[in-house]
């Protein structure tokens, strides 16, 4: 027995391409592959929840809350994704230089009710490293529609620190 004779598509058919490509579905090791690459994939979303990421964020539920950062001249703004969520539901704190975002969002419904769900819930927390002096006497944190923006303002002297570099030509 040669090699060739172990290959399904080169046993008299020349080089066609064999069925189990064509048609997949019925192939059960194809569909075996595909169902474990998705369970890896599943295991591997969530794998940085609670881990610290390369931004410094440390997360829970799969990134959960959303952040969005904005750096000018005068502050840093900070803009969460919080649906669901209401005030009371959220902490913010500011220790050494780092922003941190918490709270637990509650299931609506028993779990014995649920079939499916691809709703986050349970507590989060999001720490966000400033790197700048900032005034925490005029932190400002405001909650709309599920949205939560802090605005922090930085210190003279971190606004001085600010060096415009010329760029040549």
């Amino acid at each position: 027995m040669s090699v060739r004779d172990l290959i399904p598509w080169s046993r008299n058919t020349g080089n066609q391409v064999p069925s189990l490509f064509r048609d997949d579905d019925r192939d059960p090791f194809l569909s075996l592959h595909r169902e474990v690459n998705r369970l890896f994939d599943d295991v591997f979303r969530g794998f940085g929840s609670g881990l610290p990421s390369l931004s410094g964020t440390t997360s829970f539920g799969g990134g959960w809350p959303t952040v969005e950062i904005s750096d000018s001249e005068k502050e840093i703004k900070v803009t969460a994704e919080v649906p669901g969520l209401e005030e009371k539901d959220i902490e913010v704190l500011l220790s050494d230089g780092v922003l941190t975002l918490k709270g637990e969002k509650q299931s609506e419904t028993e779990d014995k009710d649920r079939r499916f769900s691809e709703r986050y819930y349970g507590r989060f927390e999001r720490r966000i490293p400033l790197g700048v002096e900032v005034k925490e006497d005029n932190i400002d944190a405001r909650f709309k529609n599920g949205v939560l923006t802090v605005t922090l303002p930085k210190t003279e002297k971190a606004q001085s620190q600010v060096k415009r570099i010329a760029i040549k030509s």
